[in-house]
């Protein structure tokens, strides 16, 4: 069943910005993030919680929750089966009718004033595609994530591509033509690697805008990592993201960025290379080969970054493993733990 609770606009004014929500599965956190949203200090807003068939509690958690804000604007429409994470962010696409469209995940929260700031910038700028800095959040702890500036979309959008700036799709405010003009939604039934849509968003940009202030709650759950569980149909979906993103670019830009996309090929494996395991290993070996000529070619790349990918085509597997066991482990399972 759909709820609407729709604000009355004025003749010829629309929201200012739709936030669409995918729920499923989440009702120990949801809570949380329904009432960062609902304290916004933006108004104009449209609220649109999508039910992907979740089920445990989460849809009556929410219910509770907007009871206590009758002047939002809020929408809960439901899915009448589970059809995964983008599809509900495309029932959300299609229902906004916002100037700008936001993408919350339903365990994360925001800062009160994040949607006011980005609104505020998008339109003093006259951008199409904002986006911010972020917490990654460890249970009781937090680590600041600067997100790296640029003035303009060409420039943001290598930056993705060489993997200096992360194409998360919860901290950027897009304008919603942006999608609807160039037929962009998320890949559905390919939810591994969803976030890459916002590439293909970049690539379309006319004005870009980065907020140097942490905005949005990213948190991170126990267990929660790339390589801890990669199914063969998650590695489909993965090769499916990366192949679909590279072919919009070489429509949209020709052989103009053909360097870049070699970036955006190593960025992508190297996950692979942030384990212990050595099948993750061959499968950053077997996976676009094609592009380890330009491991240090990247002017974007660390140098860290640059020495586990040389170790991995070499096969010196021993090397990734002690900074895996050295490094890495200790970083993300105990000091950010």
């Amino acid at each position: 069943m759909n709820e609407f609770r729709q604000i009355q606009y004025s003749e010829g004014h629309f929201p200012k910005v739709s936030v669409i929500v995918p729920v499923y599965g989440v009702e120990k956190f949801v809570e949380h993030c329904a009432v960062s949203l609902m304290e916004q200090t933006l108004d104009g807003v449209e609220y649109i919680f999508v039910d992907d068939c979740t089920p445990d509690g989460s849809v009556g958690i929410i219910r509770n929750v907007i009871s206590r804000y009758p002047d939002k604007d809020v929408r809960i429409v439901s899915h009448s089966v589970n059809r995964g994470l983008p599809a509900a962010r495309n029932t959300g696409i299609s229902l906004a009718n916002g100037e700008y469209i936001f993408h919350c995940d339903s365990d994360d929260y925001l800062e009160p004033e994040m949607l006011e700031k980005m609104y505020g910038a998008a339109k003093e700028n006259d951008a199409d595609y904002v986006w911010c800095d972020w917490f990654l959040t460890f249970g009781q702890k937090e680590r600041i994530m600067n997100e790296p500036h640029f003035s303009e979309p060409l420039g943001y959008l290598k930056g993705m591509l060489a993997g200096r700036a992360k194409y998360n799709v919860w901290n950027k405010l897009v304008r919603k033509s942006l999608y609807d003009g160039n037929s962009v939604r998320f890949p559905e039934a390919h939810s591994m690697g969803e976030d890459m849509t916002m590439i293909c968003l970049a690539a379309c940009s006319t004005n870009v805008v980065h907020i140097s202030l942490p905005l949005y709650h990213y948190v991170k759950r126990e267990g929660e990592a790339f390589t801890n569980s990669l199914s063969e149909a998650k590695l489909i979906d993965i090769r499916y993201n990366i192949n679909n993103t590279v072919a919009f670019l070489e429509r949209r830009l020709g052989s103009s960025i053909a360097e870049y996309i070699a970036y955006f090929k190593l960025s992508s494996k190297f996950p692979f290379l942030m384990s212990d395991d050595p099948n993750r290993y061959r499968l950053w070996s077997e996976w676009y080969s094609e592009a380890d000529s330009y491991i240090w070619k990247n002017p974007q790349a660390s140098l860290r970054r640059k020495i586990l990918e040389t170790a991995a085509k070499r096969k010196m597997y021993f090397v990734l493993k002690v900074y895996y066991k050295l490094v890495y482990s200790f970083i993300y399972g105990v000091i950010y733990r």
